[in-house]
């Protein structure tokens, strides 16, 4: 039975992985080094910021400091604030597949290695705020994305707003397995399945092939229906 669906953020929701790979190439010129887009792609993507800058840090021998550090960190967050509020879109058939879900009383959240008030920006720019009962940030984690911890934090909340909404009565819980995950990342397909739910993948930034360990694989978020994220829980 399908008791929630669990979104990835970039990539999924919204098109801005290409300004993220951006910001921290404005960062990371002071250092006269830059990602390539083949790089930041394939190593990179489903990590939070400070993962990336960690493996920067060690393999270019940057030896930063925490204070360095806690900067670059801010700056590459300010950096995405300010292109993503005129850069960032939301993907084709978003709106229409949200409230499909909503209609259907079916409880959603976002798992994301983005930070919360990037999330929140957005989201409330595009009067999509109100569909997400949970948002897991990439502050409230300690394992980013293979680890599973993202989402079975999400799904911990998202039991907790289902015990108070029926005032502390006895009440199903959502299991792993009654979860739908969709993501476009290998690494965010990897966390989910450790976390024992089930995946859809969005061809929005790796084509099929990398995709494969997916249950289904879209084009579009439109090509879901209720019935369809229904087939894939027991």
């Amino acid at each position: 039975m399908l008791g929630a669906v669990i979104f990835d953020f970039d990539g999924v929701l919204v098109d801005s992985e290409q300004i993220h790979h951006k910001a921290f190439n404005r960062v990371l010129t002071k250092f006269h080094y830059q990602l390539s887009s083949r790089e930041y792609y394939d190593r990179f993507l489903g990590l939070s910021d400070e993962e990336l800058l960690r493996i920067v840090d060690k393999e270019r021998n940057l030896s930063l400091s925490n204070q360095q550090f806690g900067q670059l960190l801010g700056e590459k967050a300010n950096l995405f604030k300010e292109m993503a509020a005129t850069e960032a879109g939301i993907i084709e058939g978003v709106p229409k597949f949200l409230n499909m879900l909503s209609d259907g009383k079916i409880p959603m959240a976002i798992c994301s290695g983005a930070l919360q008030p990037e999330i929140e920006m957005i989201l409330k720019g595009a009067g999509l705020r109100k569909f997400f009962e949970v948002i897991v940030s990439a502050e409230q984690v300690e394992r980013g994305k293979p680890d599973p911890e993202g989402f079975l934090l999400a799904l911990k909340l998202l039991n907790k707003l289902v015990r108070r909404s029926c005032g502390g009565k006895l009440h199903k819980s959502i299991k792993p397995e009654d979860c739908v995950v969709i993501e476009d990342s290998h690494w965010g397909l990897e966390a989910a399945k450790a976390a024992g739910m089930r995946t859809v993948a969005i061809t929005n930034t790796y084509a099929a092939e990398h995709l494969k360990p997916a249950d289904k694989i879209i084009v579009n978020l439109t090509d879901l229906t209720l019935s369809g994220l229904s087939a894939l829980c027991p």
